[in-house]
């Protein structure tokens, strides 16, 4: 990718692979099936076309209550996790409190994810067989990760922390996420963790003295995990295989905050000021998009999905990096978080209040789309 090379400092942080941390240890395993189940709703099926097109909807493929949490899609396009306090997405039901449901576009199929009110938008894994969202659990917040076919769960027991901002790897078998003291303590008041749900290892990725997010955002192979240093607002980037960090991968000199990395851990995508910046970590480069606000990154790194800088024309953006073509997701008020692109860009999904959108928008709340682009 085109732009300057910043220099790259490496800090060696503490990591034990496949170690396991009594504070917080995976209690369940997650078995294997096909996608079935009977908490589903099934619409009309179709093939996908240029267009736009509601995922929030009934049963019958007729208008839903809406969908207010911004959503995920997988790096295929065919399934989408959101959140929702509507109560007609499903023949059961919601309890009238948010959740967490996942959107098959091939079946038209549509299934809740548990009770629980998600505290953040969901995750869904790469391959879309998993969802993951952290929750309140009496006085802790834990992970929740759901097996989308068959509804099985496991969750990490925090104990005396709070496990928050999960990110899932390809598959679903990593977790990384951040381990905060639920009391004010010395040090070691926040951890970046990797959770292995096969074997229940747990590896430290990273410890602060501080409570700011860390944000993870973990690789497709579960190998590279980027996170921030809230308080210094530096980004760094985790390697598996040799247990460092690399980093900030801004330079020493800039702050900046995480935004998202590439499904191959290759290029890693910040803010900074009034600025988003693409880092091709293998180059050593940066592209600088001036003026726009990064929103989500395509799994390949070339796409960029953004909320251009002032009023007055479309809300949401996709550029090919690359060649430096634009198109519009949306010319109505809308909002996206990270992991809306699919590969290649060719869906983005994101949320909008708009009427006018689809045809037969009538329910007078936020809705979740995707655009379809090709």
């Amino acid at each position: 990718m085109r732009g300057t090379t910043s220099r790259v400092t490496t800090r060696r942080v503490r990591a034990a692979l496949g170690a396991a941390v009594a504070v917080c240890a995976v209690t369940a395993a997650l078995p294997g099936a096909a996608w079935a189940g009977p908490a589903g709703a099934s619409g009309t099926a179709g093939t996908a076309t240029v267009g736009v097109e509601r995922i929030s909807v009934a049963p019958d493929g007729t208008q839903g209550n809406g969908g207010s949490g911004a959503a995920s899609i997988t790096p295929d396009g065919r399934r989408v996790v959101f959140s929702s306090a509507a109560r007609n997405l499903t023949p059961d039901g919601a309890a009238g409190n948010e959740a967490v449901f996942v959107r098959d576009q091939q079946t038209a199929l549509t299934k809740r994810m548990g009770t629980y009110t998600p505290l953040q938008p969901p995750a869904i894994s790469g391959n879309g067989a998993y969802v993951g969202y952290s929750l309140q659990w009496i006085n802790d917040v834990r992970i929740r990760q759901y097996q989308v076919s068959s509804g099985g769960t496991a969750s990490a027991n925090c104990s005396a922390y709070s496990c928050d901002q999960p990110s899932l790897n390809g598959d679903g078998r990593y977790t990384a996420l951040a381990l905060l003291m639920r009391k004010p303590a010395p040090t070691n008041r926040q951890r970046v963790e990797v959770h292995d749900w096969n074997t229940g290892g747990v590896v430290t990725v990273a410890s602060f003295e501080h409570t700011y997010p860390a944000r993870p955002s973990i690789s497709g192979d579960g190998r590279y995990v980027a996170y921030q240093d809230g308080a210094a607002k530096d980004v760094f980037v985790w390697d598996r295989t040799t247990g460092t960090s690399t980093g900030p991968v801004e330079g020493p000199a800039t702050t900046a905050s995480l935004l998202q990395l590439s499904d191959d851990g290759g290029t890693v995508v910040y803010l900074s000021g009034s600025d988003t910046h693409v880092r091709d970590l293998r180059s050593g480069t940066t592209l600088t998009v001036p003026g726009v606000k990064g929103l989500a990154i395509d799994p390949t790194g070339r796409h960029l999905l953004y909320a251009p800088d002032g009023t007055g024309g479309p809300s949401l953006v996709l550029r090919d990096l690359e060649t430096g073509t634009d198109q519009v997701v949306s010319d109505r008020p809308a909002t996206a978080g990270i992991d809306a692109v699919s590969t290649g860009g060719r869906d983005v999904v994101f949320q909008s209040a708009a009427d006018d959108i689809v045809p037969g928008d009538t329910n007078g709340t936020s809705d979740v789309f995707v655009r379809h682009l090709f």
